[in-house]
């Protein structure tokens, strides 16, 4: 059997074992950042030996040793802080390492990700149940659940012109990559009221200069911290591909932190009232 088929049917057959609370759960590694916040938000923070490179909230989690990044985990880091539990989100990889990790015996808890109100419940949920907490889960997950539809709401309400809105996750080198329509950052323009002006790509794709001339962004929406991917303000609107766009006449462009803004977590309702804000003030 492939790694990945194994990874597949590991996470699909075992979980339900893995998710009992008859585990001893005392020493957890958190992969994914919304994963570790929802761990501190539900006060199992002390039982958290390791995390990974994006977990980066609450400010006390970066004190905790990392395993690597979520998509590129080291074995070798998680086997040394000797876990008894991973918890991670559904894009934790790659395959081999997490076949690695199974083959000996630890529980893996694979979260499934949903971009909406319902779907950041359930992920609170699944990380309750995996810690034995699911009474606590419930409560929390109603509670967030709430306030990001009220902070939907609010968004609409404010959106008497919605705004096209272009979110670049990268512009390295003058190659953009942008996000069309089934992406955390597609959720979050409509959740906060916008219109995806990329509505036609499928993932986070390569964007031409002629698709991005034609898709008119008002706004261009990047998250604060790139490492290798940011890009100043002025080299942006300096591409051929943004010098014409209305967001170039108004300089509109909106930073912010990545886990925060595409996390959908705990936070996101907050993520929510503030993109909606900076696009429509108020």
């Amino acid at each position: 059997m492939s790694s990945v088929n194994f990874f597949r049917c590991f996470a699909i057959a075992c979980l339900p074992i893995l998710t009992s609370p008859a585990w001893a759960q005392d020493r957890i590694v958190s992969v994914g950042g919304s994963v570790t916040e929802i761990v501190y938000a539900l006060g199992a923070a002390d039982r958290l030996v390791a995390r990974d490179s994006t977990s980066g909230f609450p400010l006390s989690a970066q004190e905790l040793p990392s395993v690597g990044y979520v998509r590129n985990l080291s074995p070798e880091g998680v086997l040394s802080v000797n876990p008894d539990l991973i918890i991670a989100e559904n894009d934790a990889g790659p395959p081999e390492a997490v076949a690695l990790l199974t083959e000996a015996a630890i529980p893996f808890v694979v979260v499934a990700e949903d971009h909406t109100s319902e779907g950041i419940a359930q992920k609170i949920i699944a990380v309750g149940e995996a810690l034995g907490l699911s009474d606590k889960a419930a409560t929390l997950a109603a509670q967030v659940k709430d306030q990001t539809e009220a902070a939907h709401a609010r968004a609409l309400a404010a959106a008497t012109a919605p705004k096209r809105v272009l979110f670049v996750l990268s512009a390295r080198d003058g190659r953009v990559m942008g996000a069309g329509v089934n992406t955390s950052a597609d959720a979050m323009i409509r959740l906060s009221g916008g219109v995806n002006a990329v509505s036609d790509v499928d993932g986070y794709k390569p964007l031409s200069t002629e698709s991005i001339i034609a898709a008119k962004p008002d706004v261009i929406l990047m998250m604060d911290r790139g490492g290798s991917h940011s890009v100043t303000d002025e080299d942006l609107f300096a591409l051929p591909s943004f010098r014409l766009t209305p967001a170039a006449k108004t300089r509109n462009v909106i930073r912010m932190n990545g886990l925060y803004l595409l996390g959908f977590g705990p936070r996101t309702a907050q993520a929510i009232d503030d993109l909606s804000q900076q696009l429509y003030g108020g």
